[in-house]
């Protein structure tokens, strides 16, 4: 299997980093400043390959927080905030599609 960081990425316009916070699962974007937001709207937004290289290089070293960081596509919308690109990041960002397990006592 190949690294994500050795592979070519085609930026065909502004996308993000995602991954999931290791302590929950929660859907989580990295930020400017090094950190991991669980709020799209902080999410550093590149829109260069060498950009986005740079983002996922980053957060792949820093997986002691999230796990599994990846480049995900987003739209720009009139106000200029960033929403899910494609039908897989609205899914991940609205979140669980299913209610989870409850264990009674926990």
């Amino acid at each position: 299997m190949t690294s994500p960081l050795e592979q070519k990425l085609k930026i065909a316009g502004p996308v993000v980093v995602t991954a999931n916070r290791l302590r929950d699962g929660a859907v989580v974007y990295r930020t400017l400043d090094g950190r991991w937001s669980n709020r799209l709207d902080e999410a550093a937004v590149a829109n260069t390959a060498p950009a986005a290289t740079a983002l996922l290089a980053a957060s792949i070293a820093d997986d002691i927080s999230a796990v599994g960081a990846y480049v995900a596509p987003v739209r720009i919308n009139a106000n200029g905030q960033s929403e899910p690109g494609n039908l897989r990041e609205s899914i991940r960002h609205a979140g669980p599609t299913v209610a989870p397990a409850m264990t009674p006592g926990i």
